[in-house]
């Protein structure tokens, strides 16, 4: 008796998976696992269980496997649909974060990035940052043939991007820059005129540098504080400062407490080649977020600098593996897709080690996969879906052109010639 047809569809689609994917996807669960488990310490005293923390994040790890492998088999398409819903839901979540004294916002870590709803908290930035890139690569894939109409999207781009950014800039200004970063070059990739991006380019730096010295001396130096919806800049610039001004001497605070044992765990690895291996940590008991913003540091002390050599690769495979899928891809919709989630995956992943090995201002940038929290894991998950689907659709189209090659081999009559 042969098998209902839905599951010969789910057969047939399983044999053209991306398993490069796939593979950086298991090993990068594999670190998280096993560095979760060393960098949780603190967690696990708090929660008075051993296992507790780690078996928290592991369900969501589990979730986002579940997600990995349905969604790589929908239609690209759909995802993309999708993308408008997503991004719909992820702007009003932010918009009504920045209404004062509203009860479904979570302070974590002095920051209010969390959306509380039914007893769950979930940051709608994460959700804003693939919802957009869906949207922009759609928009843009439908003019790439016209120039004309290409401007008259980059517009329309610009200014969903600015309505989506803004709201997102007043509590986490890293997380606002790597987007409009991964939106730019995104309008690079579809050939947008550069006088188009260069005046965005100029745009923004003039308001990034007017505003850094405006709360440089209007506030930082004056000992003023900053109300409003920027209350965080002042934050921002100190972080700036510390770092342009550190001279690797200890200093007070908490993000130079953070850096100082983040560099000393850095340290400590870097003296043999596998570090300390698993488990020995020290500087975990001492880094608040050493499960989290600086899971790095603790990846570096305890595996050394094969360990986070392997670690790094992991995160360049996805990059070039996404630049050989869009090569080959002939939906150019999905090709600036793939670009656009690929950059931002990576870079944020590098911005992320950057800031823990001291070479970047804190941030907070998760290590996507990696660190600790559930939307981040998640989020992370359908990056990877989504990459996996539209290699896995290209394979398939890859594979019927081949046969169809075949069969019109075959059936090319053999011409006889008069001798």
């Amino acid at each position: 008796m042969s098998s209902p047809r839905g599951i010969d569809i789910i057969k047939q689609k399983l044999k053209y998976i991306d398993k490069t994917y796939w593979v950086v996807f298991i090993f990068l669960i594999v670190f998280a696992v096993i560095e979760l488990f060393s960098a949780s310490s603190t967690l696990a005293f708090k929660s008075g269980s051993l296992l507790g923390p780690l078996w928290h994040q592991v369900q969501f790890i589990l979730i986002g496997v579940i997600i990995g492998f349905v969604v790589q088999l929908f239609p690209s398409k759909i995802i993309r649909y999708g993308g408008y819903a997503l991004l719909g839901v992820a702007v009003i979540c932010l918009y009504l974060m920045i209404i004062p004294g509203n009860p479904f916002v979570s302070n974590i870590n002095d920051a209010e990035r969390w959306f509380k709803l039914f007893g769950f908290s979930f940051q709608p930035s994460e959700l804003a940052k693939l919802g957009l890139i869906i949207v922009v690569a759609d928009r843009l894939s439908q003019a790439h043939e016209d120039e004309q109409e290409l401007v008259k999207e980059f517009y329309r781009t610009l200014i969903l991007s600015a309505v989506v950014i803004l709201p997102i800039l007043m509590g986490n200004l890293s997380t606002a820059l790597l987007l409009a970063g991964v939106i730019f070059l995104m309008w690079f990739f579809a050939r947008v005129p550069l006088k188009y991006l260069g005046g965005v380019l100029a745009i923004a730096v003039i308001i990034l540098v007017s505003g850094y010295f405006i709360v440089e001396y209007g506030f930082v130096r004056a000992h003023r504080p900053l109300g409003g919806p920027f209350k965080r800049a002042v934050t921002w610039v100190g972080r700036i400062d510390r770092f342009i001004a550190q001279d690797g001497t200890p200093t007070d605070g908490d993000d130079d407490y953070q850096r100082n044992h983040a560099t000393l765990a850095i340290a400590r690895g870097g003296a043999s080649p596998l570090g300390v291996l698993p488990g020995n940590s020290v500087e975990r008991n001492f880094l608040p977020l050493a499960y989290a913003d600086y899971i790095f540091a603790i990846v570096v002390e305890e595996t050394g600098i094969i360990g986070s050599f392997i670690l790094i690769a992991l995160y360049v495979v996805v990059l070039f593996r996404a630049c050989y899928t869009s090569s080959r891809y002939a939906d150019y919709g999905a090709m600036l897709m793939v670009m656009g989630l690929a950059l931002m995956l990576t870079t944020q992943a590098f911005v992320s080690m950057a800031v823990a090995v001291g070479i970047g201002p804190v941030t907070g940038q998760p290590l996507p996969m990696v660190s600790r929290g559930g939307t981040s894991v998640l989020v992370t998950s359908l990056y990877f879906a989504i990459l996996m689907c539209v290699s896995r659709e290209q394979n398939e189209r890859q594979a019927l052109l081949e046969q169809s090659r075949a069969d019109s081999y075959e059936t090319v009559p053999d011409i006889q010639f008069d001798s």
